[in-house]
């Protein structure tokens, strides 16, 4: 692998001065793809290298009964071990194919569950998560849909995060949150549990799915606000219809009907995407992009209990007591859990399918 980088390495070169500029983008494209594993096992020799030479230097430490310098090369060892450890760990993880989707922009969708205008409230709670979380990340945010309620809460919200990654970090996120505590409206200080349904979609845009202007109904209506009163006077609300599949996405945020229109198309090919991938996955029989959990709308992923001040993430079993931080935006110790319990799940698929 090294030395078929470094022959790539030398053509680049050879094709810039040259002007070979198709021939240039193919080497640069090759690169790309070997640039990490190449840099990975690179890492993990010289630490290989240099371990042997702390084993010379223990070896004649223990030969010139030199106790001070045994003492340090052992102790070098020691920390050179766990290093070829994390470096044998990193080339193998960058064997694994990367998600084509990893870099792009993210849709989400969160819906109330069972639990009434408590699931609506906390439906709220999450999307104020996901936008702190987006903040701290460097993330923008931007509502495409919504369906409030009379106290504040989201019976459905529809959202976009865009940023280098988003749906790397966040494609972990689909699935039933749980929420234990006393709802606001509840008098009597019992602990109810409510739901909602978090949906994380790549966003698509037009090169990923195409759609046919005759597959699409599009009506226009006046928007709504939460007590079902108009709150326009014009008809700015749009549903699309796409008539092939059924799938059906309103927008009503905007005042403007062009926006609204704009805005659910930009729902549409997203959800055409996760169809499409469905139907692949399907086909294949075979795992889906995220090992960790079912990836399944329906499965409980996650728990927010107000009490004890806790949140458990029930596919990597981890817990942290830091409520208020996690639904401040603070999801990072969560998203690498997940990320490495993804990513040891797919190794050992690879070396089962190896073998």
């Amino acid at each position: 692998m090294l030395e078929e980088f470094a022959e790539i390495e030398e053509r680049i070169a050879a094709a810039a001065s040259a002007g070979h500029s198709e021939t240039l983008t193919d080497l640069l494209r090759r690169r790309a793809a070997m640039e990490l594993p190449a840099k990975a096992a690179q890492r993990f020799l010289d630490l290989l290298e240099e371990a042997r030479g702390v084993s010379e230097m223990t070896e004649q430490a223990r030969r010139d009964g030199d106790g001070a310098l045994l003492d340090l090369s052992l102790e070098e060892a020691r920390r050179l071990e766990k290093e070829i450890e994390k470096a044998k760990d990193a080339f193998n993880k960058s064997l694994l194919p990367p998600d084509p989707y990893d870099e792009k922009n993210i849709l989400m969708e969160i819906r109330a569950g069972t639990g009434g205008e408590e699931a609506a409230l906390f439906a709220a709670d999450l999307f104020k998560m996901y936008t702190r979380y987006a903040e701290r990340s460097g993330y923008t945010c931007e509502v495409l849909s919504s369906h409030e309620t009379e106290i504040g809460g989201y019976k459905e919200i529809v959202f976009s995060i865009s940023g280098k990654g988003a749906y790397s970090r966040l494609k972990y996120e689909g699935g039933v949150h749980r929420v234990q505590r006393v709802p606001r409206t509840e008098s009597s200080g019992r602990i109810h549990t409510s739901a909602a349904t978090v949906a994380v979609l790549p966003e698509a845009d037009e090169v990923d799915v195409k759609i046919d202007s005759s597959e699409l109904r599009i009506d226009v209506f006046r928007s709504q606000g939460p007590g079902g009163q108009s709150v326009n006077t014009t008809d700015s609300a749009v549903r699309v219809t796409h008539l092939p599949t059924g799938l059906i996405v309103t927008c009503q945020d905007e005042k403007s009907q062009h926006k609204n229109k704009a805005k659910a198309l930009r729902v549409l090919r997203s959800r055409l995407l996760e169809l499409r991938e469905e139907a692949e996955r399907r086909e294949r029989d075979s795992a889906r992009r995220s090992m960790v959990g079912s990836g399944d709308r329906s499965e409980r992923i996650r728990t927010y209990n107000f009490p004890q001040g806790r949140v458990t993430d029930h596919r990597v079993d981890l817990t942290l007591y830091a409520l208020e931080d996690v639904l401040d935006g603070d999801l990072e110790k969560i998203i690498d859990a997940l990320r490495e319990a993804d990513d040891r799940k797919r190794l050992e698929a690879m070396e089962k399918a190896g073998n």
